[in-house]
Protein backbone atom coordinates (compact mmCIF):
# COMPACT_ATOMS: atom_id res chain seq x y z
CA UNK A 1 0.00 0.00 0.00
CA UNK A 2 1.97 3.24 -1.45
CA UNK A 3 2.04 6.21 -3.46
CA UNK A 4 4.21 5.35 -5.84
CA UNK A 5 4.14 9.15 -7.45
CA UNK A 6 2.18 11.91 -6.83
CA UNK A 7 1.82 15.52 -9.15
CA UNK A 8 -0.29 18.36 -9.93
CA UNK A 9 -1.12 19.52 -13.73
CA UNK A 10 -3.18 23.03 -14.74
CA UNK A 11 -4.78 21.98 -18.09
CA UNK A 12 -2.02 19.99 -19.84
CA UNK A 13 0.54 21.19 -18.22
CA UNK A 14 2.83 19.64 -15.78
CA UNK A 15 3.48 21.68 -12.56
CA UNK A 16 4.44 19.54 -9.47
CA UNK A 17 5.78 15.65 -10.04
CA UNK A 18 7.29 13.85 -6.81
CA UNK A 19 8.38 10.35 -7.36
CA UNK A 20 8.63 8.19 -4.52
CA UNK A 21 9.66 5.05 -6.16
CA UNK A 22 10.45 4.55 -10.10
CA UNK A 23 6.92 3.49 -11.21
CA UNK A 24 6.64 6.11 -14.62
CA UNK A 25 10.53 6.45 -15.70
CA UNK A 26 9.41 6.28 -19.20
CA UNK A 27 6.44 8.56 -19.21
CA UNK A 28 7.16 12.61 -19.76
CA UNK A 29 5.14 14.42 -16.93
CA UNK A 30 3.54 16.61 -19.74
CA UNK A 31 2.87 13.57 -21.49
CA UNK A 32 1.22 12.93 -18.20
CA UNK A 33 -1.04 16.16 -17.82
CA UNK A 34 -2.19 16.31 -21.63
CA UNK A 35 -3.62 12.59 -21.25
CA UNK A 36 -5.07 13.45 -18.12
CA UNK A 37 -6.33 16.75 -18.97
CA UNK A 38 -7.96 14.93 -22.49
CA UNK A 39 -9.47 12.01 -20.14
CA UNK A 40 -11.09 14.66 -17.67
CA UNK A 41 -11.92 17.00 -20.68
CA UNK A 42 -14.05 13.70 -22.29
CA UNK A 43 -15.05 11.95 -19.01
CA UNK A 44 -16.89 15.72 -18.21
CA UNK A 45 -18.15 16.41 -22.07
CA UNK A 46 -19.67 12.76 -22.39
CA UNK A 47 -20.65 11.50 -18.80
CA UNK A 48 -21.20 14.97 -17.10
CA UNK A 49 -18.95 13.43 -14.27
CA UNK A 50 -14.89 13.74 -13.15
CA UNK A 51 -12.10 11.04 -13.35
CA UNK A 52 -11.87 9.24 -10.14
CA UNK A 53 -10.04 6.31 -10.51
CA UNK A 54 -8.62 4.87 -13.59
CA UNK A 55 -7.18 0.74 -12.70
CA UNK A 56 -4.61 -0.49 -14.49
CA UNK A 57 -2.98 -4.57 -14.76
CA UNK A 58 -0.14 -3.30 -11.55
CA UNK A 59 -1.61 -0.07 -10.20
CA UNK A 60 -4.34 2.77 -9.99
CA UNK A 61 -4.27 6.30 -11.24
CA UNK A 62 -6.08 8.50 -8.61
CA UNK A 63 -7.52 12.32 -9.87
CA UNK A 64 -8.76 14.65 -8.01
CA UNK A 65 -10.05 17.75 -10.21
CA UNK A 66 -10.79 21.26 -9.05
CA UNK A 67 -11.71 23.94 -11.87
CA UNK A 68 -9.71 27.11 -11.83
CA UNK A 69 -10.33 30.48 -13.83
CA UNK A 70 -8.16 33.57 -14.07
CA UNK A 71 -10.10 36.52 -12.88
CA UNK A 72 -12.49 38.01 -15.25
CA UNK A 73 -15.98 37.66 -16.95
CA UNK A 74 -14.49 35.33 -19.76
CA UNK A 75 -15.86 32.33 -19.13
CA UNK A 76 -13.38 30.09 -21.49
CA UNK A 77 -10.44 30.41 -19.01
CA UNK A 78 -10.88 27.86 -16.88
CA UNK A 79 -9.06 25.21 -17.05
CA UNK A 80 -8.74 22.20 -14.50
CA UNK A 81 -6.16 21.70 -11.77
CA UNK A 82 -5.91 18.70 -11.56
CA UNK A 83 -3.73 16.54 -8.18
CA UNK A 84 -2.84 12.54 -9.51
CA UNK A 85 -1.33 9.93 -7.90
CA UNK A 86 -0.08 6.84 -8.60
CA UNK A 87 -0.51 3.93 -6.39
CA UNK A 88 -0.02 0.51 -5.72
CA UNK A 89 -2.88 -1.54 -6.34
CA UNK A 90 -4.09 -2.80 -2.96
CA UNK A 91 -4.05 1.04 -2.16
CA UNK A 92 -7.11 2.35 -0.95
CA UNK A 93 -7.97 4.73 -3.57
CA UNK A 94 -10.71 6.92 -1.40
CA UNK A 95 -8.48 7.53 1.46
CA UNK A 96 -6.18 8.79 -1.54
CA UNK A 97 -8.66 11.00 -3.00
CA UNK A 98 -9.27 12.98 0.24
CA UNK A 99 -5.82 13.46 0.38
CA UNK A 100 -5.24 14.26 -2.99
CA UNK A 101 -8.40 17.01 -2.12
CA UNK A 102 -6.29 18.18 0.73
CA UNK A 103 -3.11 18.95 -1.51
CA UNK A 104 -5.34 20.80 -3.75
CA UNK A 105 -7.12 22.65 -1.41
CA UNK A 106 -3.38 23.63 0.56
CA UNK A 107 -2.04 24.50 -3.28
CA UNK A 108 -4.68 26.37 -3.93
CA UNK A 109 -4.57 29.02 -0.34
CA UNK A 110 -0.71 28.61 -0.62
CA UNK A 111 -0.52 30.09 -4.80
CA UNK A 112 -2.48 32.74 -6.46
CA UNK A 113 -4.18 32.16 -9.44
CA UNK A 114 -2.56 34.01 -11.57
CA UNK A 115 0.84 32.00 -10.41
CA UNK A 116 -0.61 28.88 -11.28
CA UNK A 117 -1.57 30.03 -14.90
CA UNK A 118 1.79 31.65 -15.64
CA UNK A 119 4.92 30.65 -13.07
CA UNK A 120 7.19 27.89 -14.90
CA UNK A 121 6.66 24.29 -13.18
CA UNK A 122 10.61 25.31 -10.95
CA UNK A 123 8.51 28.02 -9.28
CA UNK A 124 6.36 25.15 -6.89
CA UNK A 125 9.22 23.08 -6.51
CA UNK A 126 8.71 23.87 -2.60
CA UNK A 127 5.47 22.41 -2.22
CA UNK A 128 6.80 19.12 -2.73
CA UNK A 129 7.86 18.82 0.98
CA UNK A 130 3.91 19.65 1.64
CA UNK A 131 2.79 16.81 -0.36
CA UNK A 132 4.71 14.96 1.40
CA UNK A 133 3.86 15.92 4.78
CA UNK A 134 0.09 15.42 3.60
CA UNK A 135 0.89 11.94 2.11
CA UNK A 136 2.64 10.84 5.38
CA UNK A 137 3.64 7.75 5.61
CA UNK A 138 1.40 6.36 2.95
CA UNK A 139 4.29 7.24 0.54
CA UNK A 140 6.20 4.38 2.07
CA UNK A 141 5.40 0.74 0.77
CA UNK A 142 4.96 -1.70 3.45
CA UNK A 143 8.47 -2.71 3.45
CA UNK A 144 10.16 0.28 3.97
CA UNK A 145 7.54 1.12 6.57
CA UNK A 146 9.20 -2.13 8.79
CA UNK A 147 12.29 -1.05 7.97
CA UNK A 148 12.39 2.81 9.09
CA UNK A 149 11.24 1.14 12.29
CA UNK A 150 14.23 -0.40 13.37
Amino acid sequence: MAVLECGINIGNRNLIEVRYYASSDVLDPNLRAGFLSALESFTTEVFSDSINVVSLASFKLVCFCEMVALPGDDEDNTQPLLAYAIIEKETESEVVKRLLNKIIMTFTNRYSVLDIFEKKPKYFRKFDIRISDILGDLKMKTEDRFKSLF
